[in-house]
């Protein structure tokens, strides 16, 4: 007897189809290669309430693995609800896990949610709003980690040398399509080991119409 195969995340194919596009673009050889990935939006967990939401004993299932090594989309969803009982029914987990819970959201998301959040570099949390997140086995309830991810560019120390910048500098990515676009006050965060990526959200790749683009380019403003 055969068993059918679960249904392949839509928004998982959409990212991997616009990673191998915008390395293909990145630009000439002898350049750096860059790409430009939209990052849905997600939740880092951490051990203890991936347990709570999945079960005593449970961890991350890896369905995908992200552009970083080491890092990858999880088989297991959340639900996030706002305000208002307003929900997101199925937000995908990134792994691995981490020391704080971490929803990250588009700007639309929080509005659909009813959630006012703030511009936030990743791990910095404080003062930021919460949400509940229902799991199959159970339910956190988040007193704050609600961001919408600040954009940001990560480098190993060869492509920082090659741009002229260092950690904590600011870039702006140049994306040409049907909408070109200069994404400003791009974050660079420089680590050993790090390809060369710039990550933005949903809401910024669709205004600058990033599935068509055919050239991107990062540079210091």
């Amino acid at each position: 007897m055969s068993i059918a195969a679960p249904p392949i995340d839509r928004r998982v194919v959409e990212q991997i189809v616009r990673e191998i596009v915008l390395a293909q673009i990145g630009g000439p050889p002898g350049k750096p290669n860059l790409v430009v990935s939209v990052s849905a939006r997600h939740v880092h967990l951490t051990d203890e309430h991936v347990e709570t939401l999945f079960g005593t004993g449970h961890k991350l299932t890896v369905m995908k693995d992200l552009y970083q090594d080491g890092y990858f989309a999880a088989e297991e969803t959340v639900m996030i609800v706002g305000p208002k009982r307003r929900m997101l029914p199925t937000v995908r987990v990134l792994g691995p896990t981490r020391r704080e819970n971490q929803v990250e959201l588009a700007f639309t998301d929080s509005i659909s949610l009813g959630l006012d959040i703030p511009v936030r570099l990743s791990g910095n949390i404080e003062g930021t709003p919460g949400c509940v997140m229902v799991g199959p086995k159970g339910v956190v309830e988040l007193k704050k980690g609600v961001i919408r991810a600040a954009r940001h560019v990560h480098m190993g120390p060869a492509d920082a040398e090659f741009y002229g910048v260092k950690d904590k500098d600011r870039m702006s990515l140049r994306v040409v399509s049907s909408c070109t676009s200069v994404l400003e006050n791009l974050l660079v965060r420089v680590g050993e080991g790090i390809k060369l990526e710039v990550h933005i959200d949903t809401d910024e790749g669709n205004a600058c119409d990033i599935d068509h683009a055919t050239k991107v380019e990062l540079f210091k403003p």
